[in-house]
């Protein structure tokens, strides 16, 4: 039985661990291991006391102990850290970056893809989840920031609601905050930060201006613990105010995918979103018309906010040395909306939907192109 030890170490030592996203033998929670009589006793240190994931790890750790050939029970003891191995833990997530420091940067692999709107009302969000979990789908590490804090509505449409309504709150390891993840997407919004008035009344609402707004943006950005990610989209607010001018300044760098509708009531507004997003140095990646023409069962299509707008504004946006394309045209569904309020995202719930095809075409096309390397610093220290 002496092999044993060595092998449930290494198939524990492998179960991923669901909030950071690394292996446990990685972050040094597997704390002992050994095997008596085929029982392996395995003691595994969780970060916090009440770790929302120990359920989880538990079931995970039990089946990988129990997996290895000559274990016939799994006796499972879950501990908690102690101050100097979160310590040790934070300092390892952060790879020699000091807190608070904001990781997505100019030097920064990530791509930052903030996706805007002139108005409300024109699905931008619903557009962003699912495009969201279209890319975590496809094998990308993807977050996802809410950044529409006066109306805040990506942890319903992913499903990161609670019995009592409200969005769970991130997992706090001393000044580290990750993010709850659904669907493969690593999630921030204020609306995980709000209570309820009272057992049976709404989520609080947000009254802020300003400097507020830009301190929420950038604690999310600084603050919340995304690790390595392939995309981190922003879900805007419509318009072109106070966020979407922190952003700019915060972000530079970020591309920007502005979602319109065909009318004209809401394309001649989302231009304006696109010239300001410019004006920041920022780069238009294209435009997506939501609610576009939906094919009706006897073969008609039924153009129930007009057509042509997301070509207008694509041909509005572009300049000389800077062509925009309306990248996607997603057709009004009623299923699309459904999922969404469901929080079971269309484009896995019913990918052969119309609209979800649409918006997985457009994840492939994002995907396609890489994070860029030239002229970056890799994150590589000598030995």
């Amino acid at each position: 039985m002496t092999d044993l030890a060595p092998r449930v170490r290494t198939a524990v030592g492998a179960v991923v661990d669901p909030e950071l996203r690394r292996p446990l033998g990685e972050l040094d929670m597997v704390r002992a291991v050994t095997v008596e009589a085929g029982t392996a006793h395995v003691e595994v240190a969780l970060t916090i006391v009440g770790c929302p994931a120990a359920d989880r790890i538990s079931r995970d750790v039990t089946e990988a102990a129990a997996s290895v050939t000559g274990v016939e029970t799994v006796d499972l003891v879950l501990g908690v850290m102690t101050p100097d191995e979160r310590r040790a833990l934070t300092e390892k997530l952060r790879a020699g970056r000091p807190a608070r420091q904001m990781p997505f940067g100019p030097d920064s692999l990530t791509r930052v893809i903030a996706v805007t709107s002139g108005k409300g009302g024109v699905g931008k969000s619903s557009v962003t989840a699912n495009l969201a979990v279209a890319l975590a789908d496809q094998g990308l590490s993807v977050g996802l920031i809410d950044a529409d804090v006066h109306g805040f509505s990506i942890p319903g449409l992913v499903g990161l609601v609670e019995a009592d309504g409200r969005a769970p709150s991130p997992t706090r390891i001393d000044d580290l905050m990750l993010p709850p993840v659904a669907h493969g997407v690593k999630v921030v919004s204020i609306g995980m930060f709000l209570r309820r008035g009272d057992a049976d009344g709404p989520v609080g609402a947000v009254a802020w201006r300003g400097p507020m707004l830009h301190r929420t943006v950038q604690q999310f950005l600084t603050d919340v613990f995304f690790g390595d990610l392939d995309i981190l989209l922003l879900d805007m607010p419509p318009g072109t105010g106070d966020v979407a001018i922190s952003v700019g300044q915060l972000l530079p760098h970020a591309e920007v995918l502005v979602v319109t509708t065909p009318q004209p009531a809401a394309s001649d507004v989302a231009v304006r979103s696109g010239l300001v997003a410019r004006q920041t140095g920022q780069r238009l990646v294209g435009v997506v018309e939501n609610m576009a023409a939906m094919t009706l069962p006897d073969g008609s299509s039924l153009e129930l906010f007009g057509a042509g707008g997301g070509q207008a504004v694509a041909s509005a946006l572009t300049i000389e040395d800077e062509p925009v394309e309306l990248i996607a045209s997603v057709p009004l569904s009623t299923a699309f909306r459904a999922f969404g309020d469901a929080g079971t995202p269309a484009v896995i719930a019913r990918p052969d939907d119309p609209a979800a095809r649409a918006i997985i075409a457009l994840a492939e096309r994002i995907a396609i192109r890489p994070r860029d390397l030239p002229g970056r610093a890799l994150p590589l220290r000598p030995r």
